[in-house]
């Protein structure tokens, strides 16, 4: 599904060469619970956003479903993106003017869904989250755990296959960060791949496999298929 092979990514910090990613072989099955940890600055969130297709490798090869992807252009990325990859993160990412029910449907308008299956996908989405009461809801009249739950079903109304969660819990009192990580392993129960990025060491616990990063490599990897 996911296969990454000597992955590199080198950013310019004055005029040091910092190398956030470095030769990183790295795959991931249909289905799998991933956990991705290490300390700040170690790589965790840059190997995330060249999986979802938010940054491109300066070497190396990433193939999505046996396509390579690593020269794809920005349109065609989009594409893949809004098909296979769902982004949950840290901070919500929503559209303040929006309601909860239209930053749901964001992705359906874009992806050129007709409306009457926007409306029922979006309402099926609201249910299935406990959001039906909030759906006329901004963002500022939500609380963060809303705000979380309306992420995640934004982000897997177009039914991806893999959802990339970057801290999800990292902005949560406790009770809301359990509820959030509930709902995304029911999610993963259910078939999606789930790739969690967190700090948390009880959090990665969960997960059936542990990625531990390292300056840019992967130091250990554990219940690997």
């Amino acid at each position: 599904m996911i296969q990454l092979q000597k992955i590199a990514r080198v950013f310019q910090v004055g005029d040091e060469a910092v190398h956030a990613l470095d030769s990183v072989d790295f795959s991931v099955a249909p289905g799998e619970y991933i956990a991705i940890m290490g300390p700040s600055g170690s790589g965790k969130s840059t190997l995330l956003n060249i999986i979802g297709l938010l940054d491109r490798p300066d070497n190396g090869s990433y193939h999505l479903d046996d396509v390579d992807t690593t020269h794809l252009g920005d349109r065609q990325k989009a594409e893949v993106r809004r098909h296979k990859i769902g982004f949950v993160f840290q901070f919500f990412h929503l559209v303040p003017r929006l309601s909860a029910a239209d930053n749901i449907e964001l992705p359906l308008v874009l992806a050129g869904v007709d409306a009457s299956r926007r409306k029922e996908r979006v309402k099926t989405a609201l249910a299935s989250l406990d959001l039906v009461g909030r759906a006329r809801h901004r963002p500022d009249q939500l609380s963060g755990g809303q705000r979380q739950r309306v992420a995640i079903a934004r982000a897997t109304v177009m039914q991806p296959r893999i959802i990339l969660a970057d801290e999800p819990t990292g902005n949560l009192d406790r009770a809301s960060g359990k509820d959030v990580i509930e709902i995304l392993e029911k999610l993963n129960d259910d078939g999606m791949s789930l790739i969690m990025v967190t700090h948390d060491p009880g959090l990665g616990s969960r997960a059936k496999r542990q990625v531990r990063m390292v300056d840019g490599r992967i130091e250990s990897d554990t219940g690997a298929s």
